[in-house]
């Protein structure tokens, strides 16, 4: 029942822009968009039906798959000073056929 009401609900243009931080753009993404994949980097409690209505409300595209995934922070040390990267979570986004997104021109 409350996948069922989570699917149905509606964002805000706030909460849209906030939990799409910004496209992936490395060579992994890039051959992804040949079978209508884009991945994104997004707030760490975004879920799966918020990306879904996020990417539809901001994109005007119609999504049929999100796959999300977290990158825990790595421990590094830089001149002897140990440091920790940040947590990522990243959802792959699958278009319908026919839609598309250009991530070259920017949000």
């Amino acid at each position: 029942m409350t996948k069922y009401l989570l699917k149905n609900t509606r964002l805000s243009k706030e909460r849209a822009y906030e939990i799409i931080k910004a496209p992936v753009l490395t060579e992994k993404s890039n051959a992804a968009s040949e079978q209508n994949k884009v991945t994104f980097n997004v707030t760490l409690d975004a879920t799966k039906f918020e990306v879904q209505r996020a990417v539809e409300e901001i994109f005007k595209v119609k999504v049929t798959a999100v796959n999300t995934l977290r990158i825990k922070g790595k421990k590094k040390r830089f001149k002897g000073i140990v440091g920790q990267r940040s947590e990522q979570k990243r959802a792959i986004v699958t278009l319908a056929a026919g839609n598309s997104i250009d991530i070259a021109s920017g949000l």
